[in-house]
């Protein structure tokens, strides 16, 4: 079975409780700790899950809320079975589901 790392980004619900409901509420906070962002940038950031992020970001971010990163990202390790590929799926009662195939259509013109 394979580990599969998993991470939950609590941006936005660090910033509601902090009453900072507007995501351009962090575009100066960010600028005085030395990080340019546009608006788009800020949005995407709030409202998305980032895939990479700049540590110089992920540093102010902490700052501007007072946090540790372990507060702004959530992670956690889930385990995942192994697919096997062509044994057919098994239904509950252990027999094998039919085999799935679609249905070529008729086109009739008048």
């Amino acid at each position: 079975m394979a580990r599969v790392p998993r991470y939950r980004w609590n941006l936005r619900l660090l910033m509601a409780e902090r009453q900072m409901f507007a995501t351009t509420d962090l575009i100066a906070p960010l600028a005085e700790r030395g990080v340019k962002l546009s608006s788009v940038q800020v949005y995407r950031l709030v409202t998305g899950t980032p895939e990479r992020l700049n540590l110089t970001v992920l540093a102010a971010l902490c700052d501007i809320l007072s946090i540790g990163p372990s507060e702004l990202i959530e992670t956690s390790v889930e385990t995942a079975q192994k697919k096997i590929v062509g044994e057919p799926a098994r239904r509950a009662g252990g027999r094998a589901a039919p085999e799935r195939r679609p249905v070529r259509a008729r086109i009739v013109t008048e």
